[in-house]
Formats: structure tokens, C-alpha cells, sequence
């Protein structure tokens, strides 16, 4: 009875062990995922403002 209390309690807690491993890799994901996004719009908003400076310099001369 032992054993099998003991093989219970084993597997219930690998199983907890792999779905708490699951949520943590999601969770990293989805905030790599938004990383990657929040460069994006830096880089394009640095983008656009080296257009717009260089359209003022065109403009000026």
C-alpha cells in the first residue's frame, strides 16, 4: 500500500512538475513575443524620424 501511495504521489508530482515547465515557457514566449514587438516599433519610429529630419534638411536648403 506504501509502494503504491508512494507511485501516486511520484506521478501526481511529475505531472505538476511538467504543467507548471508548460505555463513557464509559455509565459517566456509571450515576453519574448512582445520584445521583439516593442523593438520593432522603436526601430520604425527611428526610422521615421530620420525621414522626416532629412525631409527638413531638404526643405530648409
Amino acid at each position: 500500500m506504501v509502494k503504491v501511495a508512494t507511485y501516486f504521489a511520484m506521478t501526481f508530482g511529475a505531472f505538476l512538475f511538467w504543467q507548471s515547465m508548460d505555463r513557464v515557457h509559455v509565459w517566456i514566449a509571450l515576453h519574448q513575443d512582445e520584445k521583439k514587438e516593442r523593438m520593432e516599433r522603436e526601430q520604425e519610429i527611428k526610422r521615421m524620424q530620420a525621414e522626416l529630419m532629412a525631409q527638413a534638411k531638404e526643405s530648409e536648403s
